[in-house]
């Protein structure tokens, strides 16, 4: 499965208030993930339904009727020894930190973050809730390969007038995930849509940005594409995002281009690695605006990068009226190197000089 309502049992939440966070485990209802599987859909679904309910949290609040809130995405991954260890979850503290701070909230502190990602994976393994490391996710580059998904996000206390949150929660839940991008399409279109503008939240990881996501990258594959490119706001000229990753250009010349951070462009997590790995590779990698013409006449790889996307090639670019395609439509050798360095790091069975996963079993 890819993105699926079906948390695992234990969740976390906290509560800022006048004597500052205080936050507790809740263990949800559940069966043993074996009596669970055995479940049929409809039972599952009642039991995933349970878990998504929380009585004591306000319906009618500034998230849910203006959006105002932000989330993070990191993941849990097997590892070939038997564990499970997170990637990188310092960085997605300090940008969970910045986004609630950009949105005028009390920020989640960074070390409990990765405290309590961490912990809430570890209790839901004891309960039995976890992937098991499977050899044969090497035959594919790993793209077929499971590890938890880990969700936190704010959300506003109750209110109904436009304002900021002054006592937010911060909820964290956990689910299973395998594949993001599925299939043998990996086309991608343009979209005329804006994802984000000048002065706006782009570089925060809100929760509202996502609605122009959702629409545009839904319109894509009705055309029959797998993702969508947004342009620039305020000359439609620039390439900015993928549908909700961050794309990287390999130039015929060598240089390997992605977009410059602003205030328009959200700063990724496996975008900072992909950069690290490939300058360690010395390759000339620049952080520059990167227009659509140089994109469709000098590209010779492209592809995409998230924690759902990993780093995922990009067969073809179509724009109003042409289609460029990219190395003959097949992963190029660049791409699939970083590729292939990502994913062993993460599952381990590359060795982690960069001290980059953290440990949990």
């Amino acid at each position: 499965m890819a993105f699926a309502l079906n948390s695992y049992p234990v969740v976390y939440r906290a509560k800022f208030g006048q004597d500052g966070w205080k936050g507790a485990y809740i263990e949800k209802p559940h069966k043993t993930p074996q009596e669970e599987a055995a479940m049929g859909k409809a039972e599952q679904e009642a039991l995933a339904a349970s878990r998504n309910v929380y009585d004591d949290m306000p319906l009618v609040n500034y998230t849910t009727q203006y959006g105002l809130s932000c989330f993070e995405g990191l993941k849990a991954l097997p590892q070939k020894d038997g564990g499970l260890a997170l990637f990188r979850p310092d960085r997605n503290a300090a940008r969970f930190y910045k986004s609630m701070e950009g949105l005028y909230m009390p920020p989640f502190p960074e070390k409990d973050f990765v405290a309590v990602c961490v912990e809430i994976v570890k209790q839901n393994a004891a309960l039995g809730f976890r992937p098991q490391y499977r050899e044969v996710w090497e035959k594919d580059s790993f793209a077929s390969a499971d590890s938890v998904y880990i969700r936190p996000f704010s959300m506003a206390e109750g209110g109904i007038g436009v304002n900021i949150s002054h006592e937010p929660w911060v909820v964290v839940v956990t689910s299973p995930v395998s594949a993001y991008f599925s299939g043998e399409n990996s086309d991608a279109v343009v979209t005329e849509r804006i994802r984000a503008t000048p002065k706006g939240t782009g570089w925060i990881k809100a929760a509202s940005n996502y609605v122009i996501s959702a629409l545009a990258k839904h319109e894509a594959q009705k055309a029959g594409y797998m993702e969508c490119i947004y342009l620039d706001a305020a000359r439609r000229k620039y390439v900015e995002e993928g549908s909700s990753c961050n794309i990287f250009f390999y130039l015929k010349s060598g240089e390997l281009v992605t977009p410059e951070l602003g205030d328009t462009i959200l700063p990724g997590i496996t975008r900072a690695s992909i950069i690290e790995l490939a300058r360690d590779r010395h390759i000339n990698v620049s952080e520059r605006k990167i227009s659509i013409d140089e994109v469709l006449t000098e590209t010779r790889e492209c592809f995409v990068s998230g924690t759902a996307a990993g780093a995922t090639p990009i067969a073809s670019i179509t724009y109003q009226a042409g289609k460029v395609i990219f190395n003959n439509g097949k992963t190029g050798d660049l791409t699939a190197e970083i590729r292939d360095t990502l994913k062993g790091i993460q599952y381990g069975t590359l060795p982690d000089a960069k001290g980059w996963m953290v440990k949990v079993l």
